[in-house]
């Protein structure tokens, strides 16, 4: 509608910071900063009630002098009846879905021999099979594996130890094997699901922040980050059952700081620092097209091949079809309640209902 959907309910309460929403099994979960403690909170997914908090360490985050944003940035991953959070300061913390009691907790840290990064850690765990992994960075080994119901350290990736950045593992299968993709300022890489070898790596140099998570499609790795690094793809082949990479193209035409890319169809769709809002083939590298007037910087969501774009100033919500045959926009509207920071927290689409954080508040708007 020309106002937006409809506001179904306004939740208050979750704290200061930058986590998104996860949605399972009739829950939300989120995480943020309040009466001096860093948390991992659940709420009811019909009123938004909140329905437990989980104390996970100590507020604020490792920012540089001058540039702080306090707070959680890790969106909770939500695994059957466990969910896993990671704070600014690099503290995981596994607890029960249902409420909230805490299993275990490992540090970055003084567990793995991991450093946060400029603005902290802000990666969302990947669960997958009986096993967590996350990316502590270091010269012990950038990547570890621990069992998902104790903790206890499965593997940590030795041959792989590039420091921390802000990206998210993402797990696939290529070239029939099992293997964790992560992203970080020094390179591209896939690690072994069962032992945390390195099955191949690429030398990509980032820039300041690294960013947004890598799109995995067939045998071929797209990355992007800012700060005018720009979007790299790779092909990973197999010889005699040794992978490696090879880089199809690298370009300008993806310049995505932190917003986010989505792929849909043979397109990559995403806001390009300088270029606007930006759709790119994917196999070729070519802008398919841009838009720079109509839209500002922000993060995307897809849903049901809609693209649900979120302005990080405004904080306005953008409909937008995904299309290849140019922009098209379906309806906007401004975000009521704004706190004063950024509007970074990624949309949220599940069931029907868009869940917009911001800061202490979550709307949750009905789609249907």
């Amino acid at each position: 509608p020309a106002d937006g959907p409809k506001l179904a309910w306004k939740a208050t309460g979750l704290g200061k910071g930058y986590a998104g929403i996860s949605s399972a099994a009739n829950h939300l979960y989120t995480m943020g900063d309040k009466d001096g403690t860093g948390f991992v909170i659940a709420l009811d997914a019909a009123d938004g009630k909140i329905l437990w908090s989980a104390k996970v360490g100590q507020p604020g985050a490792p920012d540089a002098p001058g540039w702080s944003y306090p707070g959680p940035r890790c969106t909770p991953t939500v695994n059957g009846d466990l969910v896993f959070a990671l704070d600014a300061w690099g503290e995981l913390i596994c607890v029960s879905a249902a409420d909230g009691k805490e299993q275990w907790r490992r540090s970055f840290t003084r567990d793995f021999g991991g450093k946060p990064p400029t603005w902290g850690f802000s990666e969302s765990p990947l669960a997958d099979g009986d096993q967590v992994v996350v990316t502590p960075g270091g010269k012990s080994g950038a990547m570890v594996a621990l069992d998902k119901k104790t903790g206890r350290l499965l593997w940590q990736s030795k041959d792989f130890t590039d420091d921390a950045h802000y990206s998210s593992i993402i797990a696939a299968e290529i070239n029939g094997v099992r293997q964790y993709i992560q992203l970080t300022a020094a390179s591209v890489v896939g690690i072994s699901a069962k032992d945390g070898v390195v099955l191949w790596k690429a030398a990509r140099r980032g820039n300041v922040a690294v960013i947004p998570t890598p799109i995995v499609a067939g045998n071929e790795v797209y990355v992007t980050s800012g700060y005018g690094v720009g979007c790299n793809l790779f092909r990973i082949t197999s010889s005699a059952g040794t992978l490696s990479a090879e880089q199809v193209y690298a370009n300008k035409t993806m310049v995505n700081h932190h917003g986010g890319v989505v792929k849909v169809g043979d397109c990559i769709y995403g806001y390009s620092d300088g270029k606007g809002f930006t759709c790119q083939n994917f196999k070729t590298g070519e802008v398919v097209w841009a838009e720079k007037e109509k839209i500002n910087k922000g993060s995307v969501s897809c849903a049901d091949g809609m693209l649900y774009c979120r302005e990080e100033d405004t904080g306005t919500m953008v409909l937008l079809a995904a299309s290849s045959a140019g922009y098209a926009e379906k309806g906007r509207f401004k975000q009521p309640e704004r706190a004063q920071e950024k509007a970074w927290p990624h949309p949220t689409i599940a069931n029907g209902k868009l869940y917009l954080r911001d800061q202490d508040v979550l709307l949750c708007y009905d789609l249907r």
